[in-house]
Order: structure tokens, then sequence, then C-alpha cells
């Protein structure tokens, strides 16, 4: 019982780091388009050297 009194707090600690971390990316608009990395690299026009 006693390490459930040190266990509780660190998944909670835990979880809320998650959150945070969660909602850090939806503030930095990761999630806005999901599909379009991998629709570019299928392109003709793709190129994997970039132009100097």
């Amino acid at each position: 019982m006693e390490m459930l009194a040190i266990l509780i707090p660190v998944s909670l600690f835990l979880g809320g780091l998650g959150l945070l971390g969660f909602l850090w990316t939806l503030r930095n608009r990761q999630y806005d388009d999901p599909d379009g990395d991998g629709h570019r690299v299928l392109r003709k026009d793709w190129d994997d050297r970039p132009k100097p």
C-alpha cells in the first residue's frame, strides 16, 4: 500500500506531461496537413536534391 502513495502521483505527473505535450502539438499546428507530406513525396516533380 505504501508503494501506491508513490506510484499514483508519479502516474498522474506523467499523464499530465503527456497531456501538455499533446496540447503543445495542437497549439503549434502539427496536425493541420497529415496527408500533405506523403502526397508531396509521391509527386513526379519531387526532387531529393534541392537546388542551391
